[in-house]
């Protein structure tokens, strides 16, 4: 039998069918409904407004404008609350909570009574969290993005989080910046509603959502603030009345070929090292698999294509004026699979060619045949500190130290680094390589962006830029550095990364897309044993979604979703 549309979908069981929607059409009346407007299919608003998320400051009014496209397209929007990401609020981190809100958003969506939704999300972890739930709930879905902030400004330069607030306080720690610039630098970072005003995670994965085609045409960089971002949000509702009559649901969208385009849009940005964790959950969702060899093998093939901070010179308001992901589109098109079905219905490839026209700023998107660089910002190394894999983001690096060996100078956790990192004793010098342990999935700090260490004290004022790093942590998108992350198995797993010891000697090599512990089998199996003995003692999270988390997430290759969550091949 056909699902029931509208208020009578997927009735609340009481035993008795017709008394449920006697009941339900009851109730909602309270709200004063009328008949003819509980006829009408029903679009669900997801609205992830929340005090706690400066991303999501324009939300009431991005609700606005999707009911106003659902009346006008004949359908009845019902707005919902979900779970809100705010990156800089959540302790201890935001990745730990991105799993409960897709289980959220996946169960709001099913449960209550909808024909389609409407996801309204921004923030870095709360995209991919709308995704990962909407792709496991299947029913059709229109991803809207909040859009960038717009940039600030400081003694005539543009700033824009958060980057620019990085750079500055390399300065202040180097004591280059004093106490009176960097509090005038905090109020002029972030001056609007929106995510931040650079390539970092959700500005990635806006970009991303649209290239796999969740997303309006056009859409994924319209800053927050601009009126094109409330057309966009009307028309989206438009969009989701249009998916109940002619229905393609997120699987239709999600396939292998949309996820690989992705994955080279990912590239061609030289965006965030974030957002393979978050592509690689959401395919997962699909039921298809992301593999890091097949990631290195697009990376030596896609080109840099975007100058955005953090990786180049320019911002999202730039990236928007300059033609945005149609354009980078455009020029990828010859890499791309180009048959692959959208939500509006077309392909890509008739995507492309109905704006094939617009106009085109090189000097902040670059023409394929003039690549910033020849290969992808990102590339996934592999060797005996990194069995299942790492990730570098080469485009933020520097080139100099891509292929470089060097002594560890080891932190046990990020209290030890915390502690140690600024003491003027501590034994480090500008050629040896910082490694951070247990800031991994189950490490019990829900993988942080602590991979972004830094720079000691000592060597940033005697004008160190740049050392490597290496961690199981994850790093913000927004920043920089010659910076290893994810490796895998973590240290709190027992991977190679826990049996490091201060004055190792550790060998990475980009172009071979090694990263190798220099320390003999024989030694390493002797710390093995003793890594085993002491971890007896470790203590686990008990209750809780603390307790579940640590249970069930999977390391970051597998894209930290939780085994019980990913779909059958």
């Amino acid at each position: 039998m056909a699902q029931a549309q509208g208020i009578t979908r997927g009735l609340t069981n009481y035993g008795d069918q017709g008394f449920a929607a006697y009941l339900r059409r009851s109730f909602i009346k309270s709200m004063g409904y009328t008949d003819e407007s509980l006829a009408k299919p029903i679009v669900g608003i997801a609205s992830t407004a929340s005090g706690f998320n400066n991303c999501h400051r324009m939300m009431p009014e991005l609700v606005d404008a999707v009911k106003r496209g659902v009346l006008a397209a004949g359908g009845l929007p019902v707005e919902f609350p979900s779970m809100s990401l705010g990156e800089v609020f959540l302790s201890p981190t935001s990745l730990m909570f991105r799993n409960l809100m897709s289980m959220v958003t996946e169960e709001m969506i099913r449960a209550q009574p909808m024909d389609s939704v409407v996801l309204i999300g921004g923030c870095d972890k709360t995209v991919p969290a709308q995704l990962m739930g909407a792709v496991s709930a299947n029913l059709p879905a229109v991803q809207l993005v909040t859009g960038p902030m717009m940039t600030g400004r400081y003694q005539g330069e543009r700033l824009g989080a958060c980057t620019d607030c990085r750079r500055f306080w390399a300065q202040y720690r180097a004591g280059k910046v004093s106490d009176q610039q960097i509090k005038e630098i905090e109020g002029s970072l972030a001056t609007t509603a929106g995510t931040c005003a650079v390539m970092g995670t959700a500005s990635t994965m806006a970009c991303i959502a649209e290239a796999i085609g969740m997303m309006l045409p056009g859409t994924a960089a319209i800053p927050a603030v601009h009126a094109d971002r409330l057309r966009a949000a009307e028309r989206s509702g438009t969009l989701a009345v249009a998916l109940i009559g002619r229905p393609i649901t997120p699987k239709q969208v999600i396939t292998e070929k949309s996820v690989e385009n992705a994955m080279r849009v990912l590239l061609a940005l030289g965006g965030s090292t974030n957002a393979i964790i978050h592509l690689t959950a959401i395919a997962g969702r699909a039921g298809h698999r992301i593999s890091l060899k097949r990631l290195n093998e697009l990376s030596d093939t896609t080109p840099v294509l975007v100058d955005l901070k953090p990786t180049g010179s320019h911002y999202m308001e730039d990236f928007f004026a300059a033609g945005g992901m149609t354009a980078v589109l455009r020029e990828l098109r010859p890499l791309l699979h180009l048959d692959c079905m959208t939500i509006t219905g077309e392909t890509l490839g008739q995507r492309i060619e109905a704006e094939n026209a617009c106009w085109v700023d090189s000097s902040v998107i670059r023409p394929f045949a003039n690549p910033i660089d020849p290969m992808g910002g990102l590339v996934a190394l592999f060797g005996s500190l990194a069995p299942n894999g790492a990730i570098m983001k080469r485009s933020a690096a520097d080139k100099t130290l891509f292929e470089s060996e060097g002594r560890a100078v080891v932190f046990e956790s990020l209290e030890d680094l915390s502690n140690r990192v600024d003491d003027p004793d501590l034994d480090i010098q500008a050629n040896d390589f910082m490694v951070l342990k247990n800031a991994g999935p189950v490490s019990g700090t829900g993988m942080p962006e602590a991979g972004y260490l830094p720079i000691p004290k000592k060597l940033a004022a005697a004008g160190v830029k740049d050392l490597v790093r290496i961690s199981d942590a994850r790093m913000s998108g927004t920043a920089y550095g010659t910076i290893v992350l994810h490796v895998s198995p973590e240290a709190a797993a027992g991977g190679p990364l826990s049996l490091v010891k201060n004055g190792d000697r550790i060998k990475i090599s980009i172009a071979n897309k090694r990263i190798d512990l220099l320390v003999s089998p024989e030694e390493l199996a002797s710390r093995q044993a003793e890594f085993l003995e002491k971890s007896k003692n470790r203590q686990r999270a008990t209750r809780g979604y603390e307790a579940l988390y640590a249970n069930h997430v999977q390391q970051a290759e597998l894209g930290c979703d939780f085994d019980f969550l990913v779909a059958d091949k």
